[in-house]
């Protein structure tokens, strides 16, 4: 294996995709396939080397950081410092990064709005402040700061202004780069902890800070040409070379994983049951996935640093980290090949336990999840088996590392995107599990253009998302900001992708809403993470809907929702009557029940017989003007015959969602009301109605007589839905195949009863999403 680039730094962080930590990586090393990093492309004189330049501005320096840190032991409290950290040690930085001598600027003016930067460099906007004065967090009356925090304020310039795109901003403890980033849907910057870097001598860290920071990195005609975004655009396409290999190691790792069940020769009763036909191919499949899912999450959650309970002390968290994380994992796929030992697949499946449990583990700082994710029902085959640990960490090390063939990289899970989950659901969808139970072999074969397109599989692009959001999310986010109850009008949104795929539309529906939400909570444009983050989550658990004709689909749109809304110390949220399977195109709505069964369902498709299509025909006819045209008025509308399922949806709304215990109680009211008979008896009515257009409809057979749905049977089993057992059970076999989807009953909330009030309508329902 080619040696792996380290992506830690010690007092470095990326947060977002504009210079992600491989990247970061590169600039650190001198990696000659990277240009702009010749000692010419920093203007140092000739013959003078990019290490000593920085070695002789670390030098400076450290003497002026010890000045500087024992003029602010002499504030006084209260004091923001702004005069001295700017003097004392943030203008010689800026000496030092090859600036010169920075002066104060006017404040930058955009359509009437000023923003009080207080230095600018050619088109790159220098915002220092106070060292007292926090980043994220307003403070009123002091310039920089009062109207939104320091980072707000230059994000939401560079955001707004089509003459920036690159920025910085410090209290002279921590320095960050920003960039315009107004189409990201997270923020995005690089940080430098330059308190910790000074006081513990990282010179490793200030070499990548004056490599990023120097003035030669902003210096462009454009701002687009300088050496900052060229290096971004080729961070990017980087990134999508190992997206390209991450989507091949998510399907080696399912592979591996599937075999490696098999391989165990303790899995006796797996193998029995794949033999046996009690457990196919397809659900094994769908079991392999979810177990990817979990790493996929732990992954992301760990590296995030969003997994622990934040009331978990400092030995539990070392616990975890040194024994039980999917860190440890990555750190032993990297460097062992494994042996035949299990007790590694054991740990995880202990944590996974944990998680899913209503206790956590608070030995280990971890909180209970729930969700089915992480539920044994997820895993009812693969939770009781063994697995070698070679085959753990080749699956490990297949979803971690990639490699160019020179070096291997780790992926970067703490700014893995929609996106990117998004493009590894396309090529997920495309595989089929290849299984010999006999021979105990299994693998993944990639299904064919046609077969793919019958999944309804199809990503659709960010750029497409975004044209979408800007049409028709925007204008409806206006609005609600002006009412005079703005959060509630917001957290009273319902956005909707009848395609949801793997969330991605979703989850940038609900970043821009969370972001509006945390501006009226906070009254900052650009708001605080934490306050995004926490809006966030209301956001996903109240806004935000998607069915999927796909269960796979479905099952990755929760848990990329799940990834997006995770918050530290709370359990996942509910979102099973918000994410559905079946098909949007094929349903019934209340109108077309009131109406009972249309003419045209007995319109001949292939298989059927014409001439008992005709007979059928006919006879339905017959049968709705019997019926005379009490059901074409909505005195006796569908939806009052179920009655209002509103209430048992608001029940779910209403309850507390920030513990596992309000979690299980939403589970409970979900669960009571799907297995209601009114709901139930309601399902098998709209599934007959469209079951009657693709039931087979063949030739009388006195010895099997013909099952069909006339307006006769239609009416029989409005009244009684359980007079006919084998017409039940054809529905319901109908339905299961073709995923109905019957927008009334799977959405209550959404779509209600008419009222007395009410016109009518094409529909039969009142209500409806925003988006």
């Amino acid at each position: 294996m080619p040696p792996r680039n380290s992506d830690r730094f010690t007092t470095v962080r990326t947060e977002g995709a504009i210079l992600p930590a491989d990247l970061l990586q590169r600039v650190a090393a001198g990696d000659p396939s990277l240009d702009g990093l010749t000692p010419a492309s920093y203007h140092l004189i000739e013959g003078e080397r990019l290490n000593e330049a920085t070695n002789h501005a670390w030098n400076r320096l450290m003497g002026a950081w010890a000045a500087f840190q024992a003029a602010v032991e002499r504030l006084p409290t209260g004091d923001p410092g702004t005069g001295i950290t700017r003097d004392r040690w943030l203008l010689p930085l800026w000496q030092e990064l090859g600036y010169g001598r920075l002066t104060p600027t006017k404040p930058v003016e955009i359509d009437g709005k000023a923003y009080a930067l207080s230095h600018l460099w050619q088109h790159a906007p220098i915002h220092l402040v106070g060292c007292h004065v926090d980043l994220d967090r307003r403070a009123p009356g002091m310039a920089g700061a009062a109207p939104t925090s320091p980072h707000g304020l230059v994000q939401e310039l560079l955001n707004r202004s089509d003459e920036h795109l690159w920025a910085f901003v410090s209290n002279g403890l921590k320095l960050r780069i920003l960039r315009d980033n107004v189409r990201l849907t997270r923020q995005a910057y690089v940080e430098f902890d330059v308190q910790a870097m000074f006081d513990g001598k990282v010179y490793a860290d200030f070499a990548l800070l004056w490599r990023l920071c120097h003035q030669s990195r902003v210096e462009a005609e454009k701002p687009e040409q300088c050496w900052l975004e060229r290096w971004s655009r080729a961070a990017q396409q980087q990134g999508l070379r190992v997206l390209d290999q991450l989507r091949g190691g998510v399907e080696e790792a399912i592979a591996t994983l599937g075999r490696g069940f098999l391989d165990c020769p303790a899995n006796h009763r797996l193998r029995e049951r794949l033999r046996g036909g009690q457990l196919d191919a397809q659900d094994y499949y769908r079991q392999l996935l979810r177990l990817v899912y979990r790493l996929l999450f732990l992954f992301v959650a760990e590296d995030r640093e969003l997994l622990f309970d934040p009331k978990a002390d400092e030995a539990s968290r070392e616990r975890y980290t040194t024994y039980y994380s999917t860190a440890r994992l990555r750190r032993l796929a990297e460097r062992l090949r494994g042996t035949r030992h299990i007790d590694l697949y054991q740990a995880l499946t202990l944590v996974m336990d944990w998680l899913g449990s209503d206790a956590g583990c608070p030995e280990l700082g971890l909180p209970a999840l729930g969700s089915l994710l992480f539920s044994s029902e997820s895993l009812p085959d693969l939770r009781d088996v063994q697995l070698a640990n070679a085959d753990l960490l080749a699956a490990v090390r297949a979803l971690a590392l990639t490699s160019d063939g020179h070096a291997v990289r780790a992926v970067d899970y703490r700014n893995l995107g929609s996106e990117e989950l998004g493009s590894i659901y396309e090529s997920l969808l495309e595989l089929h599990p290849v299984l010999n139970a006999e021979a105990g072999t299994f693998a993944l074969g990639t299904a064919g253009g046609h077969e793919r397109k019958t999944t309804g599989s199809y990503y659709t692009p960010t750029s497409l998302i975004t044209c979408l959001l800007d049409s028709a999310l925007d204008p409806v986010l206006d609005e609600a900001v002006r009412q005079p109850e703005p959060e509630a009008t917001l957290l009273g949104l319902k956005v909707c992708d009848p395609a949801c795929g793997s969330g991605h539309f979703l989850i940038a529906a609900a970043h821009r809403i969370a972001k509006r939400l945390a501006y009226v909570r906070t009254g900052e444009e650009e708001p605080p993470p934490q306050a995004v983050r926490v809006a966030l989550r209301d956001v996903i658990g109240r806004c935000v809907y998607g069915a999927d004709i796909n269960p796979m689909a479905v099952e990755l749109c929760k848990v990329a929702l799940w990834m997006e809304a995770l918050e530290p110390g709370k359990p996942l949220s509910f979102l099973d009557h918000h994410i559905q399977c079946g098909n949007s195109l094929l349903g019934a709505t209340p109108a077309l029940l009131a109406r009972g069964i249309p003419d045209e369902a007995f319109e001949p498709i292939e298989g059927d017989d014409k001439p008992t299509c005709r007979d059928l025909r006919k006879r339905n006819r017959d049968e709705r003007r019997g019926q005379g045209t009490m059901f074409d008025r909505f005195e006796s509308s569908p939806l009052l015959k179920v009655g209002n399922l509103a209430p048992a949806l608001a029940k779910i709304a209403a309850t507390a969602d920030d513990t596992i215990a309000g979690v299980r109680a939403q589970e409970r009211t979900y669960a009571e009301l799907v297995r209601s008979s009114g709901y139930r008896n309601n399902r098998l009515w709209a599934d007959a109605w469209c079951a009657a257009f693709v039931i087979r409809k063949e030739k009388v057979d006195d010895l099997q007589p013909r099952v069909t749905i006339t307006e006769h049977t239609f009416r029989a089993i409005e009244r009684s839905p359980h007079v006919a057992p084998s017409l039940e059970a054809a529905i319901r076999t109908l339905a299961e195949q073709y995923q109905f989807l019957h927008w009334h009953l799977a959405f209550p909330d959404v779509f209600q009863p008419l009222d007395t009030s009410d016109e009518g309508g094409i529909l039969g329902w009142r209500g409806g999403f925003d988006v």
